[in-house]
């Protein structure tokens, strides 16, 4: 695959001049690479993708599989120093969302869905450096066909809605709006941007369940990223990172 990798660093560049752009046959993930470069004193801003992942992962520690070719996963590692980082995944999340299709809608806290299947997701992960602290953003997306073996419900892929874009251009599209939306969140956090969330917000007035064995109706997220639960017990605010939300299966569609 041919990887547009210089008109991506002109792109970014203006935003992070010492920005690099790097591409890989193949690594266990490139959340995992960046991160392990950063514990090792490598600190420019750098947005790694690879052509395929062998230990990909997703939220929670679940396994993203990817092949060549198949899917756009890359990551992003820059300095970051947000007054708040409540909300980072949803920011991400609209601008990607924003920079593909007006399909996609977004689940909380790091889905992308298109037509009532998982598209691709988002996984966020900081690292402190004496004072500094750094932040690697991830992102897989399903581009082409794939199979459904091993998932509750099938995936759907970006071909649904732009059979022409390969891999190389979707990432074109995402990446310098992307950078942007971090850099704009470090400075007004996710606030300015939750009225776009809720336009694409997936489980808003839908029934839910959260991990933890809650049940309610989704009523949107507040103005730090929280999910609004509409439970038995009264209005809820959901913030912990280690639940997950599924729509009941009569709506999943």
């Amino acid at each position: 695959m041919i990887w547009p990798a210089e008109a991506i660093w002109e792109a970014v560049y203006p935003q992070l001049p010492d920005f690099t752009v790097e591409v890989l046959p193949q690594v266990d993930s490139t959340n995992s690479e960046l991160m392990r470069r950063i514990r090792a004193g490598q600190y420019e801003p750098t947005l790694l993708v690879a052509e395929q992942q062998t230990a990909g992962r997703g939220r929670l520690g679940r396994a993203w599989h990817s092949g060549v070719g198949d899917a756009l996963t890359f990551s992003i590692a820059l300095p970051l120093a947000p007054a708040d980082w409540s909300g980072l995944s949803l920011a991400v999340g609209v601008s990607v969302a924003a920079s593909l299709h007006p399909d996609l809608q977004l689940k909380w806290p790091n889905d992308l869905w298109l037509h009532g299947h998982k598209l691709g997701g988002i996984l966020i992960e900081t690292a402190g450096v004496g004072d500094q602290r750094y932040v690697v953003v991830g992102v897989g997306i399903n581009i082409a066909e794939r199979s459904a073996d091993g998932l509750a419900t099938p995936p759907a892929w970006l071909h649904e809605v732009l059979p022409g874009v390969d891999a190389g251009q979707a990432l074109l599209r995402i990446a310098a709006p992307l950078v942007q939306a971090v850099k704009a969140f470090e400075l007004a956090g996710f606030a300015p941007v939750q009225a776009q969330f809720a336009q694409r917000d997936l489980l808003q007035g839908r029934a839910v369940t959260l991990s933890d064995g809650t049940v309610g109706t989704a009523r949107g997220v507040d103005a730090h990223g929280g999910l609004l639960l509409h439970t038995a017990q009264g209005l809820q605010t959901v913030t912990s990172a280690e639940v997950s939300v599924r729509p009941t299966p009569m709506e999943q569609g």
